[in-house]
């Protein structure tokens, strides 16, 4: 049998970056070539100096997915890069289930998703903990009706597809739900998270740090590094042909505990406050006014504020 290669995506990014970075002393079980995406020269260089090799490609193009898979005999594919979508996954999924059917290897997709396809936002059950050891997950996830059709119709729609054209193919898939990621990262290319920062874009339009919900909620929270370890862990497993969930039971909620949301605007508020960037530290209910303010601070509908810096 041959080593696997493995492909990660979206190794400029936040998530991808700090991966790529504690790859090189992760101690992987033996294995053969680790790819990464990239989009240009600078990228391809600084994957390299992380002793990986860069690919470059368009991973929206269906034929050139399919050639890059077989070619470099690709059976582990790490898909970082957009969560709202899966046209591109089921291309992966498709070139992935062709090299199972050439080489008789196991093949895998890991599908990076978010947190807020588990939320009130999307549906999901929140008088309850949701376990990524739950054995109705997927039920749960297909069953949701959720207020927001962007959420409800494209995102969450992309996580059952993911597992259903996988399992139909023969692909094992795994559904990686980041939650809150706090911490710098550690790779060569975005090091801020992009959660917590439309707080402050929220804050710095509206000139006042708001909240948006009623009920005090909370949300989960992991650090970057802490996050990345979970993705190498279960890389560790696939590697190592360990028994690991994969398919409807193959959810992983990467969560580490938990903080309140006011919590999250009272630390900001005063941060912002003392750099002048907000008028004082108080931390108020937004109205209609000041949600209107938000939204343009946040390039969105203002029915959407609500999902980006809040929620349950």
């Amino acid at each position: 049998m041959p080593a696997r290669n493995i492909l990660i995506t979206g190794a400029s990014g936040y998530l991808g970056g700090t991966i790529v970075a504690q790859l090189s002393t992760a101690n992987l079980p033996s294995h053969g070539k680790i790819f990464a995406l990239v989009r240009n020269d600078s990228q391809e260089e600084a994957v390299k100096n992380y002793g990986l090799m860069p690919l470059r490609f368009d991973p929206y193009d269906k034929a050139v997915v399919e050639e890059n898979i077989l070619l470099h005999q690709i059976s582990v594919v790490y898909w970082l890069i957009e969560a709202a979508k899966s046209t591109a996954q089921s291309y992966f999924i498709e070139a992935l289930s062709n090299l199972r059917q050439e080489t008789g290897q196991t093949v895998h997709i890991l599908h990076t998703s978010g947190a807020k396809l588990f939320s009130d936002f999307a549906g999901a059950p929140t008088d309850r903990l949701l376990l990524d050891s739950d054995l109705d997950l997927h039920a749960t996830q297909k069953g949701q009706q959720g207020a927001h059709p962007v959420i409800q119709k494209v995102a969450v729609d992309a996580n059952n597809e993911v597992i259903e054209l996988a399992e139909a193919q023969g692909v094992r898939s795994y559904i990686f739900v980041p939650c809150i990621v706090y911490g710098k990262g550690r790779g060569f290319g975005n090091p801020i998270s992009i959660q917590t920062v439309a707080i402050v874009k929220a804050a710095k339009a509206a000139k006042r740090v708001y909240r948006v919900d009623t009920d005090h909620p909370s949300w989960p929270v992991s650090h970057v590094d802490d996050t990345a370890a979970l993705y190498i862990d279960i890389l560790k497993k696939i590697l190592a042909e360990e028994n690991v969930d994969s398919g409807s039971n193959g959810y992983y909620l990467a969560a580490s505990g938990s903080v309140a949301w006011d919590d999250l605007y009272d630390a900001f508020a005063q941060s912002l406050a003392k750099r002048g960037i907000v008028e004082d530290s108080q931390v108020t209910l937004a109205d209609d006014a000041a949600l209107e303010k938000m939204a343009k601070g946040l390039s969105c509908p203002k029915e959407f504020v609500r999902v980006q810096i809040g929620g349950k």
